[in-house]
């Protein structure tokens, strides 16, 4: 009982570990547009899934998928879409996003 603590402890404390906390489908649909975006070849593929693995070691995923609800509902039409859009909270996750998936980048393509 105490060494699965330990081991929950350790884990909760490394970066792979919270790497390792995107399920496959988030790290697919990342690389599925990545390659929309550069192309559809087996490099690109390599390259999109090293940079989604970068992403995932600096950016938790629990800031993820509020990101991504964020820009769902700020693209909505008229009012619910513009409550989202003036958020000062979801712009500063965008900005830190936006340096991680740049560094992430920069190291993979």
């Amino acid at each position: 009982m105490l060494a699965g603590a330990v081991v929950a402890a350790v884990l909760g404390a490394c970066p792979a570990a919270r790497a390792n906390d995107y399920p496959t489908v988030a790290r697919v649909d990342y690389v599925l547009g990545c390659m929309e975006t550069n192309g559809q070849t087996q490099q690109v593929l390599q390259k999109c899934s090293c940079s989604i693995d970068a992403i995932a070691e600096q950016f938790p995923y629990q800031d993820y998928t509020a990101l991504e609800t964020v820009k769902v509902m700020s693209e909505a039409p008229g009012d619910r879409g513009a409550m989202f859009r003036g958020l000062a909270w979801a712009q500063e996750l965008m900005d830190r996003f936006r340096k991680v998936q740049v560094a992430a980048d920069l190291q993979c393509f």
